[in-house]
């Protein structure tokens, strides 16, 4: 691995990030900066401000860089002068407000190659009048990268029809979130009580406690199967819904048997003792909670959204795919996975999720010297 230090070595790597929070997008990230700095790369973990849940888990050859700066709307002379002292032979960068900040600073420097993930489907992400300001952005300025990656099919036909990108021109590569984390965290101890041999099986969500998750038809959804069947439900992490899904919970008066523990660090142990899974997302991109699920073995129900669900289950081949938002049809599918086996996965599905496999592909559209489709136009 090559030596680090602080003066103005040239990196292979650069990653742009709002911040370290404990979510989807940040953890891809992470995993894809320390995996290519295991191979030898030099790599620069660039963030607007230095906070969040996965701050500590940056090292491993990995270097942080802070710009200071609270918004990417302010962040464009510090990321211009970050660009030109430093010069990485590319920057890859994730979210819409930072890879629309990347693009732009990416035109003003010319020396480096601006690669744009984007983890949603356009329309869902970007409602409002904010955001179709943003979406708008996006239109104008994702034409200027030297490549865009979706993190599926549906991500990427939704940015070909709704930025205007020409068919075909963005890559397609799914999210490297089969790691030794994940695998190892589900075998690590649990100690919850709900978890215990003997106690009633546990329906699980993980995810933003937001609108998007589909949390609230989740609760309806359990507070069916409750009716019926001896169950509890743990939701694991944090958001704006918090105490709107308490007070669900207490109208439809499951509030007993529903836990809404916080943002758990290792998910993946809950995930592995669970009776049953659910993804009640009203639109995703790539659903990592539900590969990571599938991956360490759990039975999982997940609604059939935009998109990613479908993808990732083969059709519903290998978990039930029930519609968005409704309730009835989530808590059979409930209800019947609870009584029923884990459904065997093909022998080289994890491997389409694996954080080595996956890195080779992004390093191949990083640093490889075929420009993908969807660059400068």
């Amino acid at each position: 691995m090559k030596a680090r230090g602080d003066g103005q070595e040239r990196p292979d790597l650069a990653f742009l990030l709002p911040s370290l929070m404990g979510g989807g997008a940040e953890r891809v990230v992470m995993d894809l900066a320390r995996e290519a700095a295991r191979r030898g790369h030099t790599v620069d973990m660039i963030v607007l401000n230095r906070e969040g849940a996965v701050l500590d888990e940056v090292g491993g050859g990995v270097r942080l860089v802070e710009l200071k700066r609270k918004r990417a709307a302010v962040a464009l002379p510090a990321l211009v002068a970050y660009l030109r002292r430093y010069r990485p032979r590319v920057l890859l960068t994730t979210l819409e407000h930072t890879n629309v900040l990347a693009v732009v600073a990416g035109r003003l420097v010319r020396s480096v190659r601006v690669v744009v993930r984007e983890a949603n489907t356009v329309s869902e992400d970007t409602k409002g009048p904010k955001g179709r300001a943003v979406r708008e952005l996006m239109r104008l300025t994702y034409r200027w990268a030297h490549a865009v990656i979706a993190v599926s099919r549906g991500v990427a036909a939704s940015l070909e029809g709704e930025l205007g990108l020409s068919p075909g021109s963005v890559t397609v590569i799914a999210n490297p979130v089969v790691t030794p984390r994940v695998m190892d965290g589900a075998r690590e101890p649990l100690d919850h009580p709900w978890f215990a041999l003997g106690q009633p099986p546990v329906v699980l969500g993980v995810g933003r406690l937001s609108e998007q998750k589909g949390f609230d038809t989740l609760l309806r959804a359990f507070a069916s199967v409750h009716a019926a069947t001896p169950c509890r439900l743990v939701i694991l992490g944090e958001g704006p819904e918090r105490d709107a899904l308490g007070e669900l919970a207490r109208t439809l008066g499951v509030e007993g048997d529903f836990a809404l523990p916080g943002f758990v660090a290792n998910p993946f142990s809950y995930m592995a003792r669970c009776g049953v899974f659910v993804l009640s997302s009203r639109w995703e991109g790539l659903p990592n909670v539900l590969i990571q699920a599938m991956a360490v073995g759990a039975k999982v129900v997940a609604t059939d959204c935009r998109s990613g669900p479908a993808e990732v289950t083969e059709g519903g081949a290998l978990a039930p795919l029930v519609p968005v938002d409704d309730e009835v049809a989530l808590a059979d599918a409930i209800t019947t996975t609870l009584r029923g086996a884990v459904q065997a996965l093909p022998e080289d599905w994890a491997d389409r999720y694996e954080v080595t496999a996956i890195t080779t592909r992004y390093l191949e559209v990083l640093l490889g010297d075929a420009r993908a489709p969807g660059g400068t136009q």
